[in-house]
This record gives C-alpha cells, structure tokens and sequence, in this order.
C-alpha cells in the first residue's frame, strides 16, 4: 500500500531534475505526491542505507546493502553509452603515475568509485596512495589547486574540465564498454518494498514521458538547481544522460547491472547479489 504522500530524494544535477519534475510537481496523474529533499550521491547512498526515505537516487554501486528493504526500480535512473566517469588531472601523465597519490573520488560507494577500482587494479600497480571523498562540484577545483593529486569526476564535469585547465588520464566508460559491450550503469532508483512499486514504477516512466514531451516546462526547475552550470551544459547533461534506458532498463539494461555488481562481487569489493533480489515485480 502506498501512501498519498512519499519522501523522496534525488540530486540537484539537471537530468534528475528534469526527469522527475513532473511528478514532483504533480503533473502525473495518480502519482503519489512527493516532498524532495536535494543530495548529492554520497549523501543519498547514506540515506539509503539507513532507510530514511521512500524512494530515492541511489548509486548502482550501493544496491548490495540496500536490497533487503529497497527494490530497483526498472526506469528514472541513469544508465548510458559515453557517460563514463572521468579520472583527472593538472597535468597529462600515465594511469601508473596515480601510485601512491591522493585521488578524490564522489562517494566510496559510487559506481564511479567501482568502475574505478576494477580500472585500478589493472592500470596502477601497488595502487593509488589514498581516495578522499568530497562532493563532486568540488573535486574539479580541488585538482586544479593541487589539494589532490587527481580527481575521479561524474555528471556535467565531462563537458567543463578543460575550464579548469584538466586533462583526462582515463575514462572509466570507455573502459568498461570496451571490456563488456554493455552501457555503464551509473544511477539507480530505489523504493521501499512496502509500497507499491509497478505503481511507483509508472509515475517515473511517466515523468520521464512528460519531461520529453514539454521539455520547456522543467526549463526553469532545472536551472533552479543546477550548481554553476550554464544553460548549454544542462541541455548536453540531460541529453546524455536521460535516454531510453532512463525510460525502461530493458534486458541490456539489467545485464548491465548484473555484469558490474557480478564482477565487483568476483574482486570482494561488494556483497554477492542475487537475480532475484535485482528482479522487477512482474518482470
């Protein structure tokens, strides 16, 4: 049973904002209404995992410890083809140059953070010499600065680097569609297995509907939150990372899921998933 008003959470980046401005503005017709709270990944994957809230954002990364109380949902989130996270730096080195520096990462239970201790421990023997975690808009100013030695970016970052005077030592996306042929899962969206999720399921797909259909309506609701960010970039955001796979993960979608959590579980790095806890009710 679903009540008739759920706390969401989801970050401020345009495509979340685009995708579910709808919904969170009752533009979805028996949708559940929804009081949003705005967090970056780090902060939602916490969330999650104390299970604070009824659906939300979530890294693929962090499903492992969330799926006793959380299902995935098969649409809003963010999967794709040349999305991938970004490793960066002042200055244009070799991958193995990274051994024994300060790397900042998103969040430790990222799947930019996965992807890049699968990429790690091939690229840089002996490994990097310690992972800060800091919000990803400030990760960007902290390398240019020199606070860290390299910086492992996500989301709008991959359109303005070069502002910052960065270069890319390695994008984890390309390496992994290289490796898998599958799109890089990076985003999830989670409910609680108490509510009714094909109903949840269908308020996202519908939003998801609605943000295509009348781009212009979430225009202002997305430059809202948008962290320094011009209205260029937000469009190039959403058009790389709101795409069919935000409607509907499909089968290429879960092979995807399955493929990163089945490989992070081989290297120890998270928790064993079953199918059946990944499955979609009726699915």
């Amino acid at each position: 049973m679903t009540p008739a008003r759920l706390s969401m959470a989801y970050s401020p980046c345009p495509n979340d904002t685009f995708t579910f401005h709808a919904w969170a503005h009752g533009l979805v017709p028996g949708a559940p209404e929804v009081d949003v709270t705005y967090a970056d990944i780090d902060v939602t994957n916490g969330l999650a995992e104390r299970g604070g809230l009824d659906v939300l954002k979530i890294s693929y990364a962090a499903l492992p410890w969330v799926l006793d109380e959380y299902a995935l949902l098969p649409c809003g989130g963010a999967l794709g083809r040349g999305c991938g996270p970004l490793v960066l730096a002042r200055e244009a080195h070799t991958p193995a140059d990274l051994a024994g520096r300060v790397v900042a990462v998103p969040s430790e239970r990222s799947t930019a953070y996965l992807l890049f201790r699968l990429w790690a421990a091939r690229e840089i023997p002996g490994g990097v010499g310690e992972i800060r975690v800091m919000p990803f808009h400030t990760i960007m100013p902290a390398v240019r600065d020199g606070v860290v030695d390299a910086g492992l970016v996500i989301h709008e970052a991959r359109f303005t680097y070069h502002e910052f005077g960065l270069v890319s030592l390695a994008d984890m996306g390309e390496a992994w569609e290289a490796d898998t042929g599958l799109p890089i899962p990076l985003g999830a969206i989670i409910a609680r297995r108490s509510l009714d999720l094909p109903a949840l399921a269908a308020a996202a797909r519908a939003s998801v509907e609605h943000a295509w259909s009348d781009p212009a309506a979430s225009r202002d609701y997305v430059h809202a939150h948008a962290q320094e960010m011009s209205p260029a970039v937000q469009e190039q955001h959403i058009a790389l990372y709101v795409n069919a796979f935000t409607r509907e993960l499909g089968d290429e979608g879960y092979a995807a899921v399955h493929a990163l959590l089945d490989r992070a579980a081989d290297e120890g790095l998270v928790p064993r998933v079953s199918r059946e806890a990944l499955a979609f009710p009726g699915r």
